[in-house]
């Protein structure tokens, strides 16, 4: 091979390689919390608008509860007011009253608990994914595991202040990570969760609408499916030791072309493709 063509390929390999970084850089930070952010995240998962939908129902019902009790509150307070009602009542039962206020109450529950276990049935177990990742928290990080895409694993960890400002600034304070946990975009991947050490930990994503708590020695299911490029963020949400507070978590959604890119990538990194690679390229640019 002469230098000419060494030369091309390397640079040919550089410019795909920019054009990778420079899609990864372009990509929007979505799910982060905002400054005096008031209501639920936004939706960025079809888990998460069915949580969003249940919440909105539940909040109208607490409503109607606690505007009713204020208004049997008040109607107490001034019908049975001591001037208007100066001799006690001596009524002890009231059958009508009290069927009511047993019945009443069950079909409330009915109501709230019939969307609830279908949320929760919906959100359990993924229905024909592409592959799995299989979340483990360390004490104290987390690394990704893709056994579908070639049985490699990314560790991620929260990056310290000095090193976010030089490698990734426009990420949020005290969520950037190292690694980021990378998905395609409209796709449904499996969440295996489990835990290694002495320690649960809790894989939370509160745009996603999933939160796992994961434990040594067992495996919990959940998933996911993103439908926007951007970043993504979430915390440990089970109390786990003294660096609880600094275990981030950062998902990546990009193209599914991307995608392909960044396993192949992680593969090459890990030894995981066949060693006949470079020499068929070599073979090939000698002809």
């Amino acid at each position: 091979m002469t230098g000419k063509r060494v030369l091309g390929i390397f640079g040919a390999a550089m410019v795909a390689a920019l054009g990778f970084v420079g899609s990864v850089a372009a990509q929007p930070v979505v799910g982060v919390p905002r400054e005096w952010q008031m209501n639920m995240p936004p939706s960025y998962t079809p888990i998460m608008e069915r949580l969003a939908s249940l919440h909105d129902l539940l909040l109208v019902i607490i409503t109607l509860i606690s505007l009713f009790v204020l208004a049997l509150l008040v109607y107490a307070m001034t019908r049975f007011h001591i001037s208007r009602n100066p001799t006690p009542s001596t009524t002890t039962h009231n059958t009508v009253l009290e069927v009511a206020w047993t019945v009443v109450p069950i079909l409330i529950l009915v109501v709230v608990a019939i969307p609830s276990f279908r949320l929760l049935y919906y959100s359990d177990k993924a229905v024909d994914p592409a592959f799995t990742i299989k979340v483990t928290g360390n004490q104290w990080y987390w690394t990704y595991n893709y056994p579908d895409q070639g049985d490699f694993t990314v560790e991620s960890r929260m990056l310290p202040e000095a090193d976010r400002l030089k490698q990734k600034p426009n990420m949020p304070r005290l969520l950037a990570v190292d690694e980021e946990m990378v998905i395609p975009k409209g796709t449904t991947v499996r969440i295996i969760g489990t835990a290694v050490g002495n320690s649960m930990h809790g894989w939370t994503v509160p745009g996603f609408g999933i939160k796992k708590t994961v434990i040594p020695g067992r495996l919990n299911e959940g998933w996911i499916n993103v439908t926007d490029e951007g970043y993504y963020f979430g915390q440990c949400s089970q109390i786990c030791g003294d660096l609880h507070s600094f275990m981030p978590i950062a998902v990546r959604v990009v193209s599914k072309d991307v995608f392909d890119k960044w396993v192949e990538q992680k593969k090459k990194a890990a030894g995981l493709l066949p060693a006949t690679d470079f020499a068929a390229v070599t073979t090939q640019a000698n002809r």
